[in-house]
């Protein structure tokens, strides 16, 4: 292994090929090598001179854009830890974050909303007088710091356990080394972050849309001739329910790897993806933002597993009973993730890990594992309804709610009921006449009765974010709240 900081590696991809493309975005320029390195260079400086340094925090509340990129680049540069956060966060929530972080700069906004700090606002570029002459090399003590709400809205910072280094000769997990990848998520996400770096590590070519748009995915999969797509499952469905004639408009051949993952993928609609783009182009991971271990399925074992998210590719995982023993195969229970010996993916700053002595580590997920030790996952502990004594999944639910052709999104919560405990309520956003009697009729070819949802509440918003997040717990705290 011979690995060099993220920003030698950089700056040589830059020196190598200068003038090939490193970054668009959509709607924007195709930045260069040699652009995108100077540029983070510059901002790098400036970042020096506002105080932050090696092993320094810097939030990072840009959008999707040039600058969220460069700025990210710019801390590599000089030591410190990117911080993304979305630039959407509501002025409490982004002062608790950059308490956590104590962050050395807010980049991405006005003066009076960075806490007293260091900023950069939100039109930033570096001043083109800045000099361009490499820094010295610097590595970043953990190469990113994302946050996470979880259910509960509290925010904590899930710092990555591994520095800015990177092993040039290495194989990229995820892309295909010097390709091209569409990215329509938010880049302060995880998943988007991290498969938006592989493949600058790479020295290939991002391709990032300012926000998710079906038709403007897959326009761009074609004008680049992206190898690599990443997904959630949101995109998935909006995508499928354009219109085929346009669905089918766009050159996709180039594709050679269609990444899903952050949310559970209802299962038809995973088969009309194998169906529409082939089951070896089709991949899914299933991981959290700690990293402790992944599983990954191709769309070929997923069909002899219907229903799976893979085998570990990293780390180990287990089913724990609610006694704390093991599972048996097609036995549920928790899923339980434990990272290799000797490997550290993560540290929490604002919250505690749920941990057993001997290092597996739970997320909340429940699941189980077949004989050939596939794992299937239910729903998060937490989100489980429990209605007359009966457990329902809201995962289940919705994917039956989503194949209705006039749904955009819902989320599916339990609230208190004297007679059953929890009564199942869907929140459903589907812009037109759809009704509950209509919605009661499809349910009932998709799901058994009791499963079907007592209420329905319509709604004008989309109720995932563009990472295809929902918060049922928050969903659920704020009808109560209101009755």
């Amino acid at each position: 292994m011979n690995e060099i900081s993220y920003a030698a590696l950089l700056r040589l991809h830059a020196d190598r090929t200068p003038e090939a493309p490193a970054l668009t975005v959509v709607g924007g320029s195709t930045r260069s090598w040699r652009w995108l390195v100077d540029e983070a260079t510059r901002t790098a400086r400036h970042l020096l001179d506002l105080g932050a340094g090696e092993g320094d925090m810097v939030t990072i509340a840009f959008p999707n854009s040039d600058a969220f990129v460069i700025t990210t680049v710019a801390c590599w540069f000089i030591g410190a830890i990117p911080q993304p956060v979305s630039s959407k966060l509501p002025g409490r929530e982004l002062e608790e974050i950059v308490e956590l972080a104590d962050s050395a700069v807010v980049a991405g906004v006005e003066p009076e909303r960075a806490v007293g700090r260091a900023s950069l606002p939100p039109d930033f570029s570096p001043d083109a007088s800045i000099d361009v002459t490499p820094l010295p090399d610097a590595i970043s003590p953990a190469w990113k710091a994302p946050t996470s709400g979880g259910s509960t809205g509290r925010p904590k910072l899930i710092v990555a356990g591994t520095p800015s280094t990177h092993d040039p000769d290495a194989k990229p997990a995820f892309s295909v080394p010097g390709g091209t990848i569409v990215m329509p998520g938010p880049l302060y996400h995880n998943g988007p972050f991290v498969w938006t770096v592989e493949q600058l590590r790479t020295g290939g070519h991002a391709v990032v849309l300012p926000r998710f748009d079906a038709v403007e995915t897959l326009r761009a999969v074609e004008a680049h001739g992206a190898e690599t797509l990443y997904l959630v499952p949101t995109m998935m469905q909006r995508i499928w329910k354009l219109d085929e004639e346009v669905r089918n408009r766009f050159d996709l051949s180039s594709l050679r790897r269609i990444w899903h993952l952050a949310a559970p993928c209802p299962p038809w609609l995973k088969e009309e993806w194998i169906r529409w783009m082939g089951p070896e182009r089709i991949y899914e991971l299933y991981a959290g933002t700690e990293a402790q271990a992944a599983t990954i399925i191709t769309g070929a074992d997923w069909l002899t597993h219907r229903g799976s998210v893979g085998r570990p590719s990293a780390g180990e995982v287990k089913i724990v009973r609610a006694d704390g023993t093991d599972a048996d195969p097609g036995e549920p229970g928790e899923v339980y993730l434990r990272p290799p010996e000797g490997a550290s993916t993560y540290r929490y700053v604002g919250a505690d890990a749920t941990s057993t002595d001997d290092g597996w580590e739970t997320l909340g997920d429940m699941g189980w594992m077949d004989e050939d030790g596939f794992l299937y996952l239910g729903d998060r502990k937490k989100d489980m309804i429990l209605t007359g004594g009966a457990n329902i999944y809201p995962a289940e639910v919705e994917a039956a709610i989503d194949r209705h052709p006039d749904v955009v999104s819902c989320a599916v919560i339990g609230l208190p009921d004297d007679d059953l405990g929890e009564r199942v309520h869907a929140i459903v956003h589907a812009p037109g006449s759809l009704d509950a009697d209509a919605l009661r009729s499809h349910l009932a070819d998709e799901i058994v009765r009791y499963k079907i949802p007592r209420t329905f509440e319509f709604v004008d918003e989309p109720l995932r974010d563009d990472a295809g997040k929902v918060r049922r717990s928050m969903l659920a705290q704020e009808r109560v709240q209101s009755t």
